[in-house]
């Protein structure tokens, strides 16, 4: 049941406590709670950008509707997914797998082809949707772990991709700023926390078929 409390607990943080940085342990389990998210056919065609830097994060608040927290926090999850489609890093998932389980690769080579098979059909809009939802399930992990941690989060999605992937060099790399959340400590002078959670009741919510 500790989970669903951490849920209650846990709110869009609107203003941090720019004087409280989330320890290096902490931010350790963070990590490790994102490594371990699902993802589909296992691949992690993403990659997670932790922006430290101020003066960086000045630059990407202005990018970001001006929103305080992009500074004010301890830090900055930038959550980036591949922006096209390339057959080597499936190849890698499938020599990781081999290396790690320590099986001969003739038990796994199928399982490639048919991801490769599977991915060639979507065209380039569908492989860029497909990709970006890939780092939301990364991003539920991160507010689950920090919730539980008592460390406060905010995902956004009101920021300029283009200008992220400009400042950051993202397009160079191959990537695109898909989602962002800031992790920090709450302000004791942000009202949001004092305001009770609104969500859909249960019968709203769901139907058994």
């Amino acid at each position: 049941m500790r989970l669903v409390e951490n849920l209650k607990w846990r709110y869009a943080t609107k203003k941090f406590d720019s004087g409280k940085i989330v320890s290096e342990q902490d931010l350790d389990y963070l990590k490790e709670a994102v490594q371990l998210s699902v993802s589909s056919y296992g691949l992690q065609l993403y990659k997670v950008l932790i922006i430290e830097d101020k003066a960086l994060r000045a630059r990407l608040k202005e990018v970001s509707w001006g929103q305080s927290q992009v500074t004010e926090a301890s830090h900055l999850f930038v959550f980036c997914n591949f922006s096209e489609h390339k057959e080597e890093r499936i190849d890698d998932y499938i020599n990781n797998i081999v290396k790690t389980q320590q099986i001969p690769i003739s038990e796994v080579q199928g399982y490639g082809d048919f991801i490769k098979e599977s991915l060639s059909q979507k065209n380039e809009s569908e492989w860029q949707s497909w990709s970006k939802r890939q780092t939301y399930l990364s991003l539920a992990n991160l507010l689950s772990a920090c919730a539980e941690l008592k460390i406060d989060a905010c995902p956004m999605e009101g920021f300029d991709p283009k200008a992220y992937n400009e400042i950051l060099g993202l397009d160079k790399r191959g990537l695109n700023a898909s989602v962002i959340a800031t992790v920090g400590y709450r302000s004791e002078k942000d009202a949001t926390q004092y305001r009770k959670k609104v969500r859909k009741t249960m019968e709203e919510l769901f139907e058994t078929v």
